[in-house]
C-alpha cells in the first residue's frame, strides 16, 4: 500500500496468538493471507477464545431494521417473518405459520438496539485487538434498505447517540494513542463497478491491487494515506468521502449506496518486548541490551458493502442495472469465497473479484473479523432474508489465524544507546571527579572525628548520669501520677453512685407528684368537709350561748322569786326553789363544761387541719409550678410545630411511610431540608417525652383544650413515626386513645393528625392486627366517607395503603370497608391522595399474588369484587409516572392468578398488558406482563 513519511517497514518480527495471549516470537513471516491447509480444526465454530490459542472464529451478529412507511403501508406488524429472541441470541425465520426454522448467532439486535450497544459488541473487541497490533474486519452485509450504512457509516455530528462504526471506531482508536509515540492514518475507497477509486482523492481511480509474494499480504499502492489527530478532522474527511461516493434512488431505498465504502485505518505504536537471548548471538548481546524498541503495525478494514438487489424489486434502470449487476456480481464471488472456507475446500476463489481480493486476509487469513449482517421483517423479502441468514451461518464457520506483527525500530535504538553512551561517558567523568574530592573530604573528617570522639566520650558519661537521675525523677512522678488516678477512679465511682441515687431519687420525686395531685384533691374536699363542720359547730355554740343567756334570765328570776319568798317567810317555798336554784345551776354548769370541751376539741382540729392544709397548699403550689413549667415548653412545642407543620403535612414521610422509591419528586426534592427542621424539632419532643413520660403526654389527648390536645396528637404522632416507640405506645394505651378520637371528634385537622399517627403505627407489623382488631380499619374508612379535606384524605390512605401489606388481614380489611374507602378517595382527585391509594392497591395485590403462588388461598382477587380492575384499566395511563408504575404492578400481580382470566378479558385489561410488556419503563413489571400473558393460554387466544 502507498505510504506516507515515517511509515516504511523495518525488520519484521510476527508473534502468533490471540491478542492477550504470550505466543512465541519468531523472525520469519507466515504467509498469513494464504489459505491453511484443511484440518479439522478449520471446520469448527470455536469461540473466540476456546480451542487453539492462534485460532479465532468470525464472529456474526444480526440485526432487524424496524418497520419502514412501506412496510407499514403493506400491513408489515401482521406479516412479520422474523421473530427474535434476544435471551438465546436466536432468530426464528418463518416460512408461513407453520413452518419456521430457527438459527442462533453470536448475537441478536432487535430493532430497538442503540448504535453504541451494536458498536460495543460487534466492533469493540476488534478495535481492542487492532490496538494491540493484530488485524481486523468488520463488516455490514445484506439486502438493500437494511440499515447497513446507517450501521456501519451513519456520521451523527449532531446527535452522538446516532454515529456508526466508523466514527466510534476512530473515536475509541484516538482516545487510546498517545500522538507522541504513535500515528494513526485512514484510506476511504469505493468499489464501483469493479473499480477501485480513491474517495478522499476522486481523481484516482482504477487503484491497482498487489500481492506480496512472500507474505501474501494486499496492498493498494497510490491510495492517499491521510494522517488524523481529532475527530473533527475524521468529521471532515468522512464527509468528504460520502460526498464522493456513488449513491441512487431506488424503489427499496431513497439513499441505495451503489459501490462497497471501505475505510482502512493504518495505526503503528510503540511496543517494547525483551528479546530472547536465544535468538541473538553472543556478539549482538555485546552490542545492544536486552530490550529491543518494536513498533507495532496493524490496519483496521472497516466496510460497508452494498446491498444485494432484485431488479424487479428495486425498479432499477439504465445505468443503475449495470451498477446492480457488478454490486451482485462481486457479492456473489464473496459468497462462493465463504462457502469454500466453511466446507474446507482445497480451493478458494479469491481472485473472482477485486472485492474477495481486497479480503483475503479478513477471511481465512490472519485478521481477527466480525460481520454484522442487516435484515429487514417483511415477509414480503423473505428470500432475500432467508439468504442474508444463510450467509452469516456459514461465515461464522470460517477460522482465521490471527498474528501479530512487530518491526525493530532501529533509529529509536540508535538514539537511545547514543544518548546513553553519552550519559555513561559524563557519568564516569562526574564520579572520578567525586571520588577525589571524597577522599579529601574523608582525611578531613577522619581527623575531625578523632578529635570529637574523646569530647563525645567525655560528654557521653556526663548525660548517662543526667539521665539516670531522671529515670529516678520520672518513676517516682509515675508513682505519684498512678496514686492520683486510683484516687480520681474512686471519685468516679462515687459521682456514679450518686448519679444513679438521684436518678432514683427523681423518679420517686414524679411518682410523689403523682400522688401529691391526687392527696391534694383529697386533702381539699377533707378542708371543705371541716369548714362546713366548723359552722355547724360555731352554729351550735350560737344556740348553747342563747340558751345559757336564757338560763341567766331565769336564773335571775328564780333568785327574784327566792328573795321575794325570804321576805315573805315561805321557808318552805324557798327550800325548793333553792333546791330548783342548784340543780339548774349544776345543769347549766355541766353544759357550759362540755362546750368548752367541744370548742377546745375543734379549735386544736381546726389548728392541725389548717397546718396540714397550708403543707398541702405548698405542695399544690409546687405542682402547679411545675405544671406551668411542662405547659410552657408544650407551647414552645407548638410554636416550633406550627412553622413546619404545613410542609410537614405535606410530606408523608413523618407521618406515612410511603415505601421506598415510591415517594413524588416534590418530596425527593426537599426531604433534605425537612430532615433538617424535624430533627431539632424531634430531639425537642424527645427530651418533652422523657421528662414528662409516655402516660403524661397520652393525658393530653383527653384534654378539653381542644388546641393542646392536637398538638399532643402531633407528639404521639412524631414519636409513632420511630420504630423504637411504636408497641410502647400501643402497650400504654396510646392506640386506644387514638381510635377514640378517630371515633368522637369533628374536627378535620384531629382526624388529620390522628390518622397520620395511626399510619405511623401501621408501619410495625405486629401493631398492624392490633388496629384490625380494634376496629382501626373501619373508623378509618369512616373518616374517609366524612371528610373532603385532601390532606387528611392522604393520611388515610396511606394508613389503609400500610395496612394492606400485610395478607392475614385482607380479608377482615375488606369486611371492614377499608378497599372501598380506598377506592372512594378516588372522588378527590388530589395529587397527593391518589399516589397513596395506588401504593396501598399496589401492596394488596403483590401479598395477595404471593399467598397464592404459594397455595394458601384460591379464588377471585378480594380487589376485583369491589371494582379496583375497572378503575385500574380506566386510569393507567392518567397520573404521574409513579403512580402508574405502583398501578402496572398491581395489574400485572392480578394477572398471575388465573381465576381472575375472565374479569381481566371481560374489562380490556389485554390491551393494558401488552402495552405493559411492551412500553413500562420497569423492568420487573414488563417481565411480570410478559410471564402472564405467554403462561395463560386464555392471554394467548385474545391475543392471537
Amino acid at each position: 500500500m502507498a505510504t506516507g513519511g515515517g511509515w516504511a517497514p523495518a525488520r519484521s518480527v510476527e508473534r502468533h496468538g490471540a491478542p492477550r495471549g504470550g505466543g512465541t516470537r519468531s523472525k520469519s513471516v507466515a504467509p498469513g493471507l494464504r489459505r491453511p491447509s484443511p484440518s479439522p480444526a478449520r471446520s469448527r465454530a470455536a469461540t473466540d477464545n476456546g480451542g487453539s490459542a492462534d485460532s479465532c472464529r468470525v464472529r456474526v451478529a444480526v440485526r432487524l431494521r424496524p418497520n419502514n412507511s412501506e412496510d407499514l403501508a403493506h400491513g408489515s406488524d401482521f406479516d412479520s417473518c422474523v421473530e427474535l429472541q434476544p435471551e438465546s441470541k436466536r432468530l426464528k425465520l418463518k416460512k408461513n405459520n407453520w413452518s419456521c426454522e430457527s438459527y442462533k448467532f453470536d448475537e441478536v439486535f432487535s430493532e430497538n438496539a442503540s448504535q453504541k450497544r451494536v458498536y460495543e459488541v460487534v466492533a469493540k473487541p476488534v478495535v481492542e485487538s487492532v490496538l494491540e497490533g493484530y488485524n481486523g474486519t468488520v463488516m455490514a452485509y445484506g439486502q438493500t434498505g437494511t440499515g447497513k450504512t446507517y450501521t456501519v457509516g451513519r456520521l451523527g455530528k449532531d446527535d452522538p447517540s446516532e454515529r456508526g462504526i466508523m466514527v466510534r471506531a476512530l473515536e475509541h482508536i484516538l482516545s487510546s494513542m498517545s500522538f507522541e509515540t504513535d500515528r494513526v492514518a485512514i484510506s476511504y475507497l469505493q468499489l464501483y463497478l469493479e473499480s477501485v477509486q480513491d474517495l478522499l482523492a476522486p481523481e484516482k481511480t482504477n487503484i491497482p491491487i498487489v500481492e506480496d509474494a512472500k507474505t501474501g499480504e494486499v496492498s493498494l499502492p497510490g491510495a492517499a494515506i491521510v494522517e488524523i489527530k481529532d475527530l473533527e478532522h475524521v468529521f471532515h474527511l468522512l464527509q468528504i468521502g460520502e460526498a464522493n461516493r456513488h449513491a441512487a434512488n431506488t424503489k427499496m431505498n431513497t439513499e441505495s449506496s451503489r459501490s462497497h465504502a471501505i475505510l482502512i485505518i493504518h495505526l503503528q505504536r510503540s511496543s517494547r518486548i525483551k528479546e530472547e537471548k536465544s535468538s541473538l548471538s553472543n556478539d549482538m548481546h555485546d552490542i545492544f541490551p536486552d530490550d529491543l524498541p518494536l513498533v507495532l503495525k496493524s490496519k483496521l478494514l472497516i466496510v460497508d458493502l452494498a446491498g444485494s438487489e432484485r431488479i424487479d424489486k428495486s425498479g432499477s434502470e439504465g445505468h443503475m442495472i449495470e451498477e446492480a449487476k457488478f454490486i451482485n456480481l462481486s457479492l456473489t464471488s464473496l459468497g462462493k469465497c465463504i462457502n469454500a472456507l466453511a466446507e474446507n475446500s482445497p480451493h478458494i476463489p479469491t481472485r473472482d473479484s477485486k472485492l474477495t481480493r481486497i479480503f483475503r486476509d479478513s477471511f481465512g487469513g490472519t485478521a481477527r473479523t466480525s460481520l454484522v449482517v442487516t435484515i429487514g421483517p417483511s415477509s414480503r423479502h423473505y428470500s432475500e432474508t432467508s439468504s442474508t441468514i444463510m450467509f452469516g451461518q456459514r461465515a461464522m464457520k470460517v477460522v482465521n489465524t490471527i498474528k501479530l506483527k512487530e518491526e525493530v525500530d532501529y533509529k529509536i535504538l540508535y538514539k537511545k544507546m547514543e544518548r546513553e553512551v553519552d550519559q555513561l561517558t559524563s557519568e564516569m567523568e562526574r564520579q572520578q571527579k567525586l571520588i577525589k574530592s571524597e577522599k579529601m573530604q574523608l582525611d578531613k573528617k577522619l581527623k575531625e572525628s578523632e578529635g570529637s570522639f574523646h569530647d563525645l566520650r567525655m560528654t557521653s558519661n556526663i548525660r548517662i548520669e543526667n539521665l539516670e537521675k531522671e529515670k529516678c525523677e520520672l518513676e517516682s512522678t509515675v508513682k505519684t501520677l498512678m496514686r492520683d488516678l486510683e484516687e480520681e477512679r474512686g471519685q468516679k465511682n462515687m459521682l456514679s453512685e450518686q448519679i444513679a441515687e438521684l436518678e432514683k431519687l427523681l423518679d420517686e420525686n414524679k411518682q410523689q407528684q403523682l400522688e401529691n395531685l391526687s392527696r391534694t384533691k383529697v386533702l381539699t374536699d377533707t378542708t371543705k368537709e371541716h369548714e362546713k363542720k366548723m359552722e355547724e359547730l360555731l352554729r351550735q355554740l350560737q344556740e348553747e350561748r342563747h340558751c345559757s343567756s336564757s338560763l341567766k334570765d331565769r336564773m335571775s328570776i328564780l333568785q327574784q322569786e327566792l328573795c321575794d319568798a325570804q321576805s315573805s317567810t315561805q321557808e318552805s317555798m324557798a327550800r325548793e326553789l333553792e333546791k330548783k336554784l342548784t340543780e339548774v345551776t349544776e345543769e347549766f354548769t355541766c353544759q357550759v363544761q362540755s362546750l368548752k370541751e367541744k370548742i377546745s376539741e375543734l379549735i386544736s382540729e381546726k389548728e392541725v387541719i389548717y397546718k396540714e392544709l397550708k403543707s398541702t397548699q405548698e405542695k399544690v403550689q409546687q405542682e402547679m409550678w411545675q405544671r406551668q413549667g411542662l405547659e410552657d415548653q408544650i407551647l414552645r412545642l407548638k410554636q416550633s410545630t406550627s412553622d413546619n407543620f404545613a410542609e410537614e403535612s405535606k410530606t408523608s414521610d413523618c407521618m406515612v411511610r410511603t415505601g421506598s422509591g415510591l415517594g413524588n419528586a416534590t418530596f425527593v426534592s426537599k426531604s433534605g431540608k425537612i430532615r433538617e427542621a424535624l430533627s431539632g424539632q424531634r430531639g425537642t419532643i424527645s427530651k418533652i417525652f422523657e421528662e414528662v413520660g409516655l402516660p403524661n403526654v397520652l393525658a393530653l389527648l383527653k384534654s378539653e383544650d381542644l388546641d393542646v390536645q392536637i398538638h399532643a396528637v402531633k407528639v404521639v404522632a412524631n414519636l409513632a413515626a420511630e420504630d423504637i416507640n411504636q408497641e410502647k405506645i400501643v402497650e400504654e394505651g396510646g392506640l386506644d386513645a387514638l381510635l377514640s378520637l378517630l371515633e368522637t371528634s369533628e374536627n378535620t385537622t384531629i382526624y388529620r393528625v390522628t390518622a397520620g399517627a395511626v399510619a405511623n403505627l401501621a408501619m410495625n407489623g405486629s401493631n398492624q392486627g392490633v388496629i384490625m382488631n380494634k376496629g382501626g380499619a373501619r373508623l378509618l374508612a369512616n373518616v374517609a366517607s366524612k371528610t373532603e379535606d385532601p390532606q387528611t384524605l392522604r393520611m388515610v390512605a396511606g394508613a389503609i395503603a400500610n395496612l394492606c401489606g400485610n395478607e392475614k388481614l385482607h380479608l377482615m380489611l375488606k369486611q371492614d370497608g377499608g378497599i372501598k374507602a380506598l377506592l372512594g378517595m378516588v372522588r378527590s382527585g388530589h395529587a397527593d391522595v391518589i399516589p397513596q391509594i395506588a401504593r396501598g392497591i399496589a401492596n394488596f395485590a403483590k401479598c395477595e399474588s404471593r399467598v397464592i403462588s404459594q397455595g394458601h388461598r384460591k379464588g377471585r382477587s378480594l380487589l376485583i369484587e369491589d371494582g379496583v380492575l375497572t378503575w385500574m384499566v380506566a386510569n393507567s395511563t392518567r397520573f404521574s409516572a409513579s403512580t402508574r408504575r405502583h398501578i402496572e404492578l398491581a395489574f400485572c400481580h392480578l394477572a398471575q392468578n388465573e381465576d381472575n382470566t375472565c374479569d381481566i378479558i371481560a374489562s380490556g385489561g389485554i390491551k393494558e398488558l401488552l402495552r405493559i410488556s411492551r412500553e413500562s419503563p420497569r423492568d420487573d413489571a414488563r417481565n411480570l406482563a410478559k410471564k402472564a400473558l405467554d403462561s395463560n393460554p386464555a392471554f394467548l387466544r385474545e391475543v392471537q
